[in-house]
């Protein structure tokens, strides 16, 4: 099949290479048992539950969709939907699920019914509930499972019996136990509800979106619809109001309370046997968080540790959470670096960038990392996986490359990724020793990306260059295409070869890419990070500009002939290039761009130039459409291709109009390609594969490429 398809229509089918890759691990307590999801195929959208016994190394289904549904197709409501939207979740069958303690029962949701899955019998079957279910999670006792439905809190007996609502909205735009957008799009915070240790009672948030201003978006290839409702927190606007409460089993509830006022954000929540439930709430400017603790009689919460800084303040995956022996576990930045801390101690220090915590016992803290800025070796793009303890710091990934981790007792489950093999290895490790492999069947890309991972000028700026596949010294220069990312929480330099595919695509074009992770970008240090506060535009552009500049002293580049692409900041990043570099840039491809920073939400927005109304100044020189925006010079108008969904309700297609009427304003010629019924993912196989193709012909057409 590879060999029949084209890249384009290959990258499209196989979901970036996802499809047919085991991914969502769990690790079972007593190391019998690791669960994970993976569809039949390279091809094949609808994942399956899955078993690995790790001592014999054998795989077995404990959940097909395809049974459990009589081969119905999924019907999914406008809830779950709107979920996989903000986990950019492209697949179908089991997308998530989740375990009791001892991950004996596992639950999910299919087509908006929930099932269980007994996942040492191997044997799976609905429960018949009210619906449609969203975010099924049994108690740690395996007893009972809880979930959302018509915006209500309900649980059930794992044997089907006993349905109840615990918790009930009050109002048409009140829910129980689901998270809100600004969480699950900005604080990585999925969930609305967690299970007390004993599984006798929950920690449950209730969502006011009623001040939150509502937008519409209509499908205008479809007139007859309806626009959808959205509640969208726009940069200075209102925020849904969240508010956590105890609940019991019986339905009577205990209300928790913080200075909401001053900390309106619920950025995480933790609850494990090892302390009371611990809570990172967050001011709305973001420059000041609290950890608090909760009083599990009263509701009282009592402040555990509290942090300011200048800029803002980063959330973290894994953290908050306590030690076995009740020790506070966060990441922070200390000195200029981002360091583990237990209780009161760093324990790591510049020589390590810590990303995420994946794993907490008494004996040690396993973590992600890049390396740090005292480290002795630049790694550049490489991420690894560390246990961390009061007697030092070990790596437990080996080659170089990108790896992550999860890890239960004995057992690790590590997925690395390298630029010499295609796709992620998954291995079991016991006791750091190779145990199993679990399998992939992911398809062999068409083609081989040859990346090459270096640092420009005198920032050390990280950047991939690929050439055209043959390409030989003394073939003479060739057009660039810059092809970056280039804003916060987006690295795109990374030492993992399927990260590449599409930049070799379109060097295999004829073009010399390059990728470039300017200040801005994670990975590096907290002030390379937080360098572009009040300034993203002329920050993050300037390093491309530098980048591109440096790299032409080493490798083949025309730079008379230098395009741009990129989607979502990248695609605003593009736009910026053409519009305020046009003696740099020749045309531009600008992919779902945010033009106007206050059409952006208020978590992402106001923590990089403020609050809109306090710092208007500031969104009219970061913003595209104002006359500070388009201050390029007048007489070198160089092409652009503006590409935007209709359906996104991320970035909304009001970003892409309202350029588009800037530009006719002010007499500058360009294109507009809008995707019908298309959101900010773009996952129809034949719009993502055409736009490809689409790219490259007016890039090619632009540039004077033959």
């Amino acid at each position: 099949m590879t060999e029949e398809l084209s890249f384009p229509r290959q990258h499209a089918r196989t979901q970036r290479f996802s499809l047919g890759s085991p991914r969502a691990f769990t690790v079972s307590p007593d190391g019998e048992r690791v669960a994970f999801l993976r569809s039949r195929s390279g091809t094949d959208a609808s994942n399956l539950l899955w078993i690995l016994d790790p001592e014999s190394g054998q795989e077995r289904i404990a959940a097909d969709p395809a049974e459990l549904l009589a081969g119905a197709g999924e019907e999914l409501s406008a809830q779950e939907r709107a979920r996989r939207e903000r986990s950019r979740e492209g697949s179908s069958g089991v997308v998530g699920y989740a375990v009791d303690q001892a991950v004996e029962l596992a639950a999910f949701a299919l087509s908006g019914r929930l099932f269980v899955a007994e996942l040492r019998a191997g044997t799976a079957r609905e429960l018949t509930t009210e619906g449609p279910v969203v975010d099924p999670r049994p108690s740690p006792d395996g007893r009972r499972v809880a979930y959302v439905a018509g915006g209500a809190l309900r649980v059930v007996d794992a044997d089907g019996g006993n349905d109840r609502a615990l918790a009930e909205p009050d109002g048409d735009e009140v829910t129980w136990g689901l998270a809100e957008f600004i969480a699950q799009e900005e604080m990585s915070r999925s969930r609305g509800f967690w299970w007390s240790p004993d599984g006798q009672r929950l920690l449950a948030a209730r969502v006011d979106e009623s001040p939150v201003q509502r937008w519409w978006i209509a499908d205008p290839a479809h007139p007859g619809r309806r626009p959808a409702e959205i509640a969208y927190p726009a940069a200075g606007t209102a925020n849904a109001v969240v508010t956590l409460a105890l609940v019991d089993l019986d339905g009577s509830r205990v209300d928790v309370e913080w200075d909401r006022e001053r900390y309106p954000y619920l950025a995480q929540v933790h609850w494990s046997a090892a302390g009371p439930p611990v809570l990172l709430v967050q001011a709305r400017d973001q420059r000041s968080q609290l950890f608090l603790s909760v009083d599990t009689d009263s509701g009282h919460t009592h402040p555990v540790h509290a942090e300011e800084d200048q800029d803002w303040l980063d959330l973290f995956p894994g953290v908050p959470a306590w030690t076995p022996e009740g020790k506070l576990v966060r990441i922070a930045e200390e000195a200029g670096a981002r360091v583990l801390v237990v209780g009161d101690r760093p324990l790591t220090g510049a020589q390590l960038h810590i990303r995420a915590v994946l794993d907490i016992t008494a004996d040690d803290v396993l973590v992600s990392a890049s390396a740090g800025a005292a480290a002795d070796t630049p790694e550049i793009g490489e991420i690894h996986v560390y246990r961390v303890g009061e007697h030092g710091v070990t790596r437990v990934s080996d080659e170089p490359g990108v790896h992550s981790a999860v890890r239960s007792g004995s057992l690790t489950v590590l997925s690395s990724a390298t630029l010499e093999t295609a796709g992620a290895r998954v291995r079991v490790l016991r006791d750091d020793k190779p145990a199993a492999v679990i399998t992939s069947y992911a398809q062999q890309p068409a083609l081989r990306a040859v990346v090459r991972l270096t640092e420009a000028g005198d920032r050390r700026i990280p950047a991939a260059v690929l050439l055209p596949t043959g390409y030989r010294e003394g073939d003479g220069p060739l057009p660039v295409l810059m092809d970056p990312y280039g804003g916060p929480h987006g690295q795109r330099v990374v030492s993992a070869h399927n990260a590449h595919l599409v930049s070799q695509w379109f060097a295999d074009q004829g073009f010399a890419v390059i990728v470039a992770d300017g200040r801005g970008t994670p990975g590096r240090s907290p002030a390379w990070e937080k360098s572009v506060v009040g300034n993203l535009a002329g920050i993050t552009l300037d390093d491309q500009v530098d980048a591109l500049h440096a790299l032409a002293g080493s490798y083949p580049l025309d730079l008379d002939r230098v395009g741009i692409r990129g989607w979502s900041y990248g695609g605003y990043l593009s736009a910026l290039a053409v519009l305020r570099r046009p003696d740099v840039f020749h045309a531009g491809v600008v992919g779902a761009p945010v033009t106007d920073l206050r059409l952006y939400d208020t978590h992402y927005q106001e923590r990089y130039l403020g609050h809109p109304d306090e710092h208007p100044e500031v969104y009219a020189a970061n913003s595209l459409v104002t006359d500070e925006g388009l201050s390029g010079a007048a007489d070198q108008v160089r092409p652009m291709m503006i590409i935007h969904g209709l359906a996104d309700d991320n970035v909304l297609v009001a970003h892409s109009l309202r350029l588009s009427s800037a530009l006719l304003a002010a007499g500058r010629p360009h294109e507009v390609l809008p995707l019908s019924g298309v959101t900010h993912m773009t996952p129809q196989e034949e719009v993502a594969e055409n736009l490809l193709l689409l790219q490259v012909a007016f890039l090619k057409r632009t540039l004077g490429v033959a």
